[in-house]
């Protein structure tokens, strides 16, 4: 009868894709990450380069708006009104303290790339330590500068000075808190590896000294 014999067809299909034909069944859909041997396949990790990417436009987006700000304030020295501001003795040592922060996190880099796990979680704790030091420093400087009658709003010396170490100040925050993200974070689920990470976070904090140092010269020069 016609209908005995698609039934028969039906089942032959059926046993053919079930692998009674030795064939394998079809891979559907394609999303479920596992690739012709059976095998799951580990997600695509994103490129580094878009970590860079992001950084370089970080630094270069802060570089102009201090050099916007520092463009400012050598128009308004000129004025009649302006009245220099004393640099605490402080804002030397604090520069000191930086600039050892940045020796410290290459150290952590090449113990690093050593394989010196330990080695380089102490030296970079030792970079956040200092860095934290330098944040504390700057507020002391702020507050040696208020006993002495010195206010934002006191002339126009003394609200660049504010301005130009308490926007530094903020933007290094931003710096500890990277560090200590690649300090504590644990890697083996991240997207990123912890060498790029500290390479990347690197860059920043290294920035931020030099800008800082620029800073300091110029507050220097405008007295």
């Amino acid at each position: 009868m016609p209908g005995t014999a698609i039934d028969q067809d039906i089942e032959l299909i059926i046993e053919d894709v079930g692998g009674g034909g030795g064939g394998k069944p079809p891979v559907l859909g394609g999303g479920g990450g596992d690739d012709s041997s059976g095998k799951r396949r580990r997600p695509l990790q994103p490129s580094p380069r878009r970590y860079y990417t992001g950084v370089t436009l970080a630094i270069l987006s802060i570089l102009m708006f201090f050099m916007a700000l520092a463009s400012a304030f050598i128009v308004r020295r000129g004025s009649n009104d302006w009245i220099p501001v004393h640099i605490p003795a402080i804002l030397w040592v604090n520069t000191l303290i930086l600039l050892a922060s940045s020796l410290t996190l290459e150290l952590s880099r090449r113990r690093l790339a050593s394989s010196d796990l330990r080695g380089f979680r102490a030296l970079w704790f030792l970079t956040t330590g200092l860095g934290i030091l330098f944040v504390a420093g700057q507020v002391f400087a702020w507050r040696q500068l208020l006993l002495q009658g010195i206010f934002v709003a006191s002339n126009p010396a003394s609200s660049f000075f504010y301005i130009f170490t308490g926007l530094h100040g903020v933007h290094l925050l931003g710096g500890l808190g990277a560090l200590l993200y690649v300090l504590l974070r644990n890697f083996d689920r991240a997207k990123v590896s912890r060498p790029v990470a500290a390479e990347i976070v690197g860059h920043y904090w290294h920035f931020m000294d030099a800008l800082w140092v620029f800073l300091l010269a110029l507050l220097y020069l405008g007295k």
